[in-house]
């Protein structure tokens, strides 16, 4: 059995090689994530490489079986944003059934506040939602989310400002 020795990663090496990255986007692609979504997984991959070296750590033993390990759990956490995302839907889902005032000024102000929700980023729009619309508490949006409280602080403090930037420059507001 031939052993390799463990090399170190240096700046401006590619931690994986051609045989290494095809296997981690097998395992991905196995694991249920599209297709469109299967460079960033290998860049995933190749970050915490990246970083285990920063930190000072050896190369694993065997880097192949490392990052096939680490594509499997990129897979899993993948999945479970994903259901974490669909029950959030389905919350929103039951907030729209609500019966929503009506009149022009309304109609024209849910337009426009609609398509500024629109031009936000995901991250920032999904708190956004939650906080205000859903009515949900910081520390609830964060723990279903599984990120700190001050990140979704930050998004929100990020996204109001968007939004009202975005309803002044319509002249709604």
């Amino acid at each position: 059995m031939l052993r390799r020795k463990a090399r170190r990663v240096h700046e401006g090496d590619d931690p994986l090689d051609a045989a290494q990255e095809r296997r981690v986007r097998a395992v991905l692609a196995l694991g249920g994530v599209p297709q469109a979504d299967l460079p960033d997984g290998v860049q995933q991959v190749r970050l915490r490489l990246l970083e285990r070296a920063a930190k000072g750590y050896e190369a694993p033993r065997d880097v192949s079986a490392w990052a096939a390990v680490v594509a499997s759990n990129l897979a899993m956490d993948w999945h479970r944003a994903k259901k974490r995302q669909e029950r959030l839907g389905e919350r929103l889902a039951s907030l729209r059934q609500h019966e929503h005032p009506s009149g022009e000024d309304t109609s024209v102000l849910s337009l426009a506040v609609a398509q500024g929700l629109d031009e936000l980023p995901d991250q920032q729009r999904q708190v956004l939602v939650l906080r205000f619309f859903a009515d949900l508490p910081v520390r609830s949006i964060a723990q279903e989310l599984g990120v700190p409280e001050g990140t979704v602080k930050s998004r929100l403090h990020t996204a109001v400002r968007a939004l009202r930037a975005r309803l002044h420059e319509d002249e709604v507001v």
